[in-house]
């Protein structure tokens, strides 16, 4: 989400994304690789062909991008970037899982903050500024569970949970982290009461080895 003149980047990114290798992730050269599989590369070329229909602007298309010859039957999507996405849109609606940049222009941060926080799902966020204040804000009303403040993806090591909120997230628990440890883990809860006249003076030994 740009806000106010921040707009002004969206060309200079799609620039530099053109620039950027689709390829094998075993090819050193390799900027974006495959995705998960067949199924997961269609949908995404789907919701790619979505927001064209829907009206969002394409600045850069990541459908059939150039690979070398043994790589073309591969599950590869290149970089795609959007602009003047709105609410409603499938590519806004949907968790798109694949290299695909939708950038949305609104005047204020507030606005910024409500457009992201009015979607249903809630990974991950960032926010990329050198105020203080802003990120303090973010950072307490933003409704995602991952936030960044100037990293690009907020996504933990793996002794910390993976905290998506939202419809980000099945169950109760988080995977990674104490929560991953906890999924794995079998409570035991004893209650004992003892009272004043169970005290033992001297301790037995009685059926543990005297003779």
């Amino acid at each position: 989400v740009f806000v106010g003149e921040s707009k002004k980047w969206i060309p200079m990114i799609a620039e530099q994304a053109s620039k950027l290798k689709v390829g094998p992730g075993n090819d050193a050269s390799t900027d974006i690789g495959p995705v998960i599989s067949m199924q997961a590369k269609a949908r995404i070329e789907r919701l790619i062909q979505s927001g064209i229909d829907e009206g969002a602007t394409a600045h850069l298309d990541g459908r059939n991008p150039s690979l070398a010859e043994g790589n073309k039957n591969g599950y590869f999507v290149g970089p795609t970037i959007f602009s003047k996405v709105e609410r409603g849109m499938q590519i806004y609606d949907e968790e798109i899982f694949g290299p695909v940049l939708c950038c949305v222009e609104v005047a204020t941060f507030d606005e910024a903050l409500k457009f992201v926080n009015d979607n249903a799902y809630g990974n991950g966020a960032a926010v990329f500024t050198r105020s203080g204040a802003v990120a303090r804000r973010f950072v307490d009303q933003i409704e995602a569970g991952q936030v960044g403040v100037n990293v690009p993806i907020p996504v933990p090591l793996p002794m910390f949970s993976f905290t998506g909120n939202k419809a980000s997230i099945l169950g109760d628990l988080n995977f990674y982290g104490k929560a991953g440890v906890s999924f794995y883990t079998q409570l035991k809860t004893v209650t004992s009461a003892w009272r004043d006249d169970d005290y033992i003076e001297k301790l037995s030994t009685a059926g543990v080895g005297a003779e």
